[in-house]
């Protein structure tokens, strides 16, 4: 496995000659998109592609980021504002995550400092991410993404979402997947028997997402494992598009406290096929989280 610098912006990670994802550390986005680092794209050991990037019902939509829909009156996501009994409003907030450095970035690691800012410039946040390759076998790999969010605002930071401003069924915040148009209407999966998008603000250990590719007869299968003691309630959607959050603040906020920080921890398995639930309970068990 081997990392490769694309610029001064963009590390390319690589292993059996496939491109396993690509991260964008310093993307040229556009501000009212919410600018903060990215991955797409992100690949099967086949070589099919299961994100998908700025799509035109939601430009900010950008492979799979961590990114907060409403932070205390601010917009890390991007796009508008969710205010209740307006709707979505484009508000003067849209916030920004800045890399700061890389503390390391070799074989399959990736440990990287961010700082969050206002549209205003006041600094909120500063972030230390980990993301790490694990578990590659014939047919799957695994990227666990590890973050620590420092409130250095000086006041709490409230977590919230749609949802908790008054949307129904719109509790997404968070780490967010945007998979390939082609996966609409894809297959949900999830622990404990549990299926469908009735999974829409519920909570399970693992969530998973089996989609078919265009052009090449095949499928994949994206497995989602929930941070073990944060215990998130799922934002899923497969239509009118296929997106996969495990929300920070589905239906109600939470606040950080000044000088406090909030740790997080998601796998995310990338596998060929379309994994049935035998297989998924199967890859469960063998590699508990």
């Amino acid at each position: 496995m081997r990392i490769e610098y694309i610029g001064d912006h963009t590390l390319a990670v690589r292993e059996r000659d496939v491109e396993l994802f690509r991260y964008v550390y310093r993307p040229a986005t556009p501000a009212f998109e919410g600018p903060k680092p990215y991955l797409h794209p992100v690949r099967t050991l086949a070589g099919d592609v299961v994100t998908a990037y700025r799509p035109h019902d939601h430009r900010w939509h950008k492979g799979v980021q961590m990114t907060v829909s409403h932070l205390s009156g601010e917009n890390f996501w991007g796009g508008g504002s969710y205010v209740r009994d307006q709707g979505y409003v484009d508000l003067p907030n849209v916030g920004v995550m800045r890399h700061e450095e890389f503390a390391d970035a070799d074989g399959g690691r990736i440990a990287e400092r961010l700082t969050w800012h206002t549209q205003a410039g006041e600094h909120w946040v500063d972030e230390h991410r980990e993301l790490t390759v694990r578990d590659v076998a014939a047919d799957s790999w695994a990227l666990e993404f590890a973050t620590a969010l420092t409130n250095v605002r000086g006041e709490p930071l409230v977590f919230g979402s749609p949802t908790t401003n008054g949307r129904p069924a719109a509790g997404y915040s968070g780490l967010f997947w945007r998979g390939p148009r082609a996966f609409t209407d894809g297959e949900i999966l999830a622990a404990e028997g549990q299926g469908g998008p009735e999974l829409m603000g519920r909570p399970a250990a693992w969530l998973a997402y089996v989609g078919r590719h265009d052009e090449v007869d095949r499928a994949s299968t994206l497995m989602f494992f929930d941070d073990p003691e944060f215990g998130s309630d799922w934002f899923v959607r497969n239509t009118p598009f296929p997106a996969v959050n495990p929300s920070l603040a589905f239906a109600e906020e939470f606040a950080l406290p000044p000088g406090e920080t909030l740790r997080l921890r998601y796998r995310i398995v990338v596998a060929d096929g379309a994994w049935d639930r035998a297989r998924l309970d199967a890859y469960a068990k063998d590699h508990p989280w």
